[in-house]
């Protein structure tokens, strides 16, 4: 981040600069801080579903949204490191009269629907997909711009941000075309590095957080408490996400740094080389680290004999290309993994689930393009 200074603090500056010349001493002015990041809370939630006899647990964190433009509202979408975006359903936000739920928003192109509570429409009409060959959705709907609110400590205060681009959408699909009933338990709060590859206009709505002089656009997400994942009762944990980070956290609080790619269309991959080390070899794969996988983490071999469910207490070992490592035991009942083949799923992404970030710390510099990871 670049600082800006008043004319009096870089007078000040020059003659301190002078100074140590004279003194034939190489100094540095400190940077200046003002600003402190903010705490916010997050619930931890699960559902559980009942498929052909078998139980499945499926762990959510969620962030709440209090506001979105001027409207106040309860939304808690999903927390998605996995993910760039905000995506929101518009039933709710803006009134069904403007809108199809088969064939969205009636605007002409090139013009905007501005709304009663400061949210802006565009005629900008694309889609967002989620998930692979073997299973996705599909949410279509325009590009909005509109400020949104998070309450921080229960609601005694708020953070609010200016002008997020938003996904906002009016009908789902699955990879079949069936129609399936939009609402806004299928809302996300996608955080990743870099853009949406469908809309280069949507990103991150923290990147859009100005934290202050002194701080890094980005956030850092403290390890999840495993036990508040309690099925059908949302949990809230206070504190748990920081927005904007210090030059502590970045040098010297411990967390592993791993520069990102610019993939191109969809800008900076959180995507991260690695290896794999699972009954008895190691293969090389790009990790995904993802709050937005709720039950089960997939390693990708192209190598495998068979696919499936890894067999109870399977250790299993991630190292990234910069030194972290991870090492965790699959059950049926806790790290659940999958092992599958990219040829089927067209994913060379191995992506492990919210079960991660229960032992792990996790931060992402927007700035500085960049992604720690910290044992906890």
């Amino acid at each position: 981040m670049k600082n800006k200074y008043p004319v009096k603090l870089l007078q000040l500056i020059a003659v301190l600069a002078i100074a140590a010349a004279s003194c034939k001493k190489n100094s540095t002015p400190a940077p200046v801080v003002d600003a402190k990041p903010v705490t916010v809370g997050l619930f931890e939630y699960d559902t559980t579903r009942t498929t052909n006899g078998v139980l499945t647990v499926y762990n959510r964190i969620l962030i709440p949204i209090s506001k979105i433009g001027t409207q106040t509202v309860v939304y808690n979408p999903f927390f998605d490191t996995g993910s760039t975006g905000l995506t929101l359903y518009a039933g709710g936000i803006v009134p069904t009269s403007m809108f199809s739920p088969t064939d969205g928003f009636n605007i002409a192109s090139g013009d905007s629907l501005v709304t009663s509570n400061g949210i802006v429409i565009t005629s900008h009409a694309s889609t967002m997909s989620y998930g692979n060959a073997q299973g996705s959705t599909t949410e279509y709907g325009n590009l909005a711009y509109a400020s949104i609110t998070i309450p921080t400590q229960n609601g005694n205060s708020s953070v609010t941000i200016k002008r997020v681009p938003i996904f906002l959408f009016y009908k789902i699909e699955d990879q079949n075309n069936n129609i399936i009933p939009a609402s806004h338990g299928y809302d996300i709060f996608g955080v990743g590095p870099g853009v949406s590859i469908t809309n280069s206009s949507i990103a991150s709505p923290l990147s859009y957080n100005s934290p202050g002089t002194g701080l890094t656009k980005g956030f850092k997400l403290a390890t999840l408490v495993a036990a508040d994942f309690i099925s059908g009762k949302g949990v809230y944990e206070e504190n748990i996400l920081t927005l904007g980070l210090t030059a502590a956290d970045l040098n010297s609080s411990g967390f592993i740094m791993h520069p990102l790619t610019n993939a191109g269309l969809g800008g900076y991959s959180p995507d991260i080389a690695g290896t794999i080390a699972y009954e008895g070899k190691t293969i090389n794969t790009e990790l995904l680290f993802d709050t937005g996988t709720p039950m089960l983490s997939i390693i990708e071999d192209k190598t495998a004999n068979a696919i499936g469910n890894l067999p109870n207490n399977t250790v299993v070992t991630v190292t990234t290309f910069k030194g972290f490592t991870y090492t965790y035991t699959a059950t049926s009942t806790n790290n659940f993994t999958e092992v599958l083949n990219p040829l089927a799923t067209l994913d060379n992404r191995s992506i492990f689930s919210i079960n991660f970030f229960e032992d792990n710390e996790f931060l992402t510099d927007y700035a500085g393009h960049q992604i720690g990871l910290k044992n906890n």
